[in-house]
């Protein structure tokens, strides 16, 4: 099976779940800029679920890519990780009207776990089904932020329940590490064209 079906169809969940997200944001009822105060912490929380929902994108792109095919089995983990990006916006929410509550936090944080599990296994997936040689096994090596990150996640989680604050910059830091694209897929592409 080809795989721009798939890549299609990602591509439009993901854009409605950031469209969904957006909806959340409430515009203040007055037109003064000290109406946006208030506002900030939810600005920022919507913010932080854009980024991470912009580097699945990003990152889901690149393995696509990389990928020669799509097998059933492809098709069920792509449908498990957009399961759990589609609970961003309720997450996100849940955050927002308790003012970071830490059930809500951690919860947040579980949802950003499950993404990455259903990531990584998406991409054991995709390279079961290409080889151990393939592009995308070679590209992915030995993966040191994808084995980082559920841990740092799961350290969030633990924290939440007394530190909700330092949960929430445990996840933004996540986030910054994986803001700068994944080069290596790039890379492994551009070597295999030459």
């Amino acid at each position: 099976m080809g795989k721009s079906r798939l890549e299609a169809f990602s591509d439009g969940v993901i854009a409605i779940i950031i469209t969904i997200m957006v909806l959340e944001l409430r515009p203040p009822a007055v037109g003064s800029w000290g109406a946006l105060t208030p506002l900030a912490p939810v600005f920022l929380s919507y913010v932080l679920s854009f980024v991470y929902l912009g580097i699945y994108w990003n990152n889901h792109h690149h393995m696509m890519h990389a990928a020669s095919g799509v097998t059933g089995a492809i098709l069920w983990a792509n449908l498990h990780l957009l399961f759990w990006l589609s609970l961003f916006p309720a997450a996100t929410a849940w955050m927002d009207t308790t003012r970071f509550a830490p059930v809500p936090v951690g919860v947040y944080g579980i949802v950003l776990l499950m993404a990455a599990v259903a990531y990584w296994i998406l991409q054991q997936f995709i390279i079961r089904s290409q080889g151990r040689k393939s592009l995308l096994s070679r590209a992915v090596g030995r993966d040191w932020k994808g084995r980082l990150s559920p841990l740092l996640y799961l350290l969030a989680i633990g924290l939440s329940g007394r530190w909700p604050r330092a949960a929430l910059g445990i996840y933004a830091g996540v986030a910054c590490l994986w803001l700068v694209p994944d080069k290596r897929i790039e890379r492994a592409l551009t070597s295999a064209a030459e």
